[in-house]
């Protein structure tokens, strides 16, 4: 499968915009993003810096009075982190060959697999400041037990599941670290985009 630059042209559309009382995100700064990332896609950004499928992820925008709407946005940045995924494994294979795409994937689900098969509490640190912000650890060890069905017995789980995971805070070491659960789904969520990206929608 060929990704296209079309691709991201569409989805870079005006997007839904909240009331004028409501919080969405700020507008600038999410058609800034857009237009980098679908510039860079399309290789019309030589000189700026690199976007890659993280960036996309990762990406945050600020809260404001009749901006977009979040799930609009939300959905657009799922669908061009789908298309990044999937031309950075392109460009892999492409580059260094199918056999360097499988040991990549190869790693990922072996190092991901160590943490899923950590007993209940004990997947993650635990933040050592009494009042630093945690995730509660019977939120996270569901979503992991559930994860763990997905990468070894082949589980229905979307990709959408993880990416929009809620957790419920705690304070210091009464949960888990915050930092490290979500670069561990960051983690989960690039290798499920992945086999996302090959089934037909």
């Amino acid at each position: 499968m060929t990704v296209t630059a079309e691709k991201t042209t569409q989805i870079n559309s005006k997007l839904k915009l909240v009331g004028p009382n409501d919080v969405g995100y700020n507008v600038k700064q999410v058609d800034v993003f857009l237009e980098r990332a679908r510039a860079y896609f399309q290789n019309t950004d030589t000189l700026g810096t690199a976007v890659t499928s993280r960036d996309v992820r990762t990406a945050a925008f600020d809260p404001a009075r009749g901006g977009y709407s979040p799930q609009a946005v939300d959905a657009a940045m799922d669908r061009i982190e789908d298309e990044y995924v999937l031309r950075e494994k392109e460009l892999l294979i492409a580059t260094k060959g199918e056999q360097a795409w499988m040991m990549k994937i190869g790693k990922s689900v072996t190092v991901l697999r160590a943490r899923l098969h950590r007993p209940d509490g004990d997947r993650f640190r635990r933040p050592r400041r009494r009042n630093a912000a945690s995730y509660n650890f019977n939120d996270v060890d569901v979503l992991c037990r559930e994860l763990l069905t997905y990468i070894e017995a082949n589980g229905e789980l979307s990709v959408d599941v993880v990416r929009r995971a809620v957790f419920a805070r705690e304070k210091g070491a009464d949960g888990y670290e915050e930092s490290q659960v979500d670069a561990f789904l960051d983690s989960v969520v690039e290798l499920m985009a992945t086999n996302d990206s090959m089934t037909p929608r």
